[in-house]
């Protein structure tokens, strides 16, 4: 990370980084919450790997104070979906693989999920997920923000997501007979407590194991969201 995102006093995302301006939200936390003075360092982005370091005004105005830098797209983007568990874990996991780096995030239907969002309710749970990523790409001092999905199916890994094509042998099941995770599956599925079913693991015949033991299903996302970084991180700093 550049020294510089990593000691400004607060990080936001802003629509124009020609002219930076805080939402009413941001501007609250950091005039309010985070109580920054008059000349304290901000780094701003546009979500899309553009930044630059502002200062802090009066007015709780923000001055640029850096050239605009661009920072590349990773060249392995990791993916995790999951099986959609109850209550707000969904949040807690898409706040946590946020902050460890994760590219793309997307929310599961599989054969055996007990919880499924219908559309009004998948619309506002979606929304509620962007808010989770975008405050935690705040906090992280991310300059790009995770693309969130969903809630799909396995068939989620075609040419038209993101206009990316994502190859079947990219991807694995996260299954406690699989193999060691390595950089050749960058995208890990995680399914229900239930398990996947067989048409599911014969679907996609790459399966990694996570760990010794059987994880539910937030701890197996992060388990292997944290692996992923790691082998990435490893290969492109050496």
């Amino acid at each position: 990370m550049n020294p510089l995102l990593r000691r400004s006093a607060a990080h936001v995302f802003v629509e124009s980084l020609a002219t930076p301006e805080l939402n009413n939200d941001d501007q609250h936390h950091l005039g309010r919450v985070l109580r920054l003075r008059a000349g304290e360092s901000v780094s701003v982005s546009d979500g899309h790997g553009a930044w630059r370091v502002c200062r802090f005004a009066a007015g709780d105005v923000l001055e640029p104070d850096t050239e605009i830098t661009h920072e590349p797209v990773p060249t392995v983007s990791i993916a995790i979906g999951f099986a959609l568990p109850k209550g707000d874990r969904p949040e807690w996991i898409v706040q946590k693989l946020t902050e460890i780096g994760v590219d793309r995030i997307a929310v599961l239907h599989t054969q055996r999920s007990i919880v499924r969002w219908d559309a009004d309710r998948a619309e506002r749970n979606l929304a509620k997920l962007h808010k989770v990523a975008r405050e935690a790409a705040m906090q992280s001092r991310r300059v790009w923000l995770p693309a969130i999905e969903g809630p799909v199916a396995l068939s989620w890994l075609t040419p038209s997501v993101v206009g990316a094509v994502v190859a079947p042998a990219a991807v694995a099941l996260a299954e406690p007979d699989g193999s060691p995770l390595t950089l050749a599956t960058p995208t890990v599925l995680i399914g229900p407590e239930g398990g996947w079913t067989e048409e599911e693991l014969g679907a996609y015949p790459s399966h990694v194991r996570l760990g010794p033991s059987v994880l539910r299903v937030e701890t197996a996302a992060l388990v292997a969201a944290a692996q992923l970084g790691a082998l990435r991180d490893e290969v492109f700093t050496n």
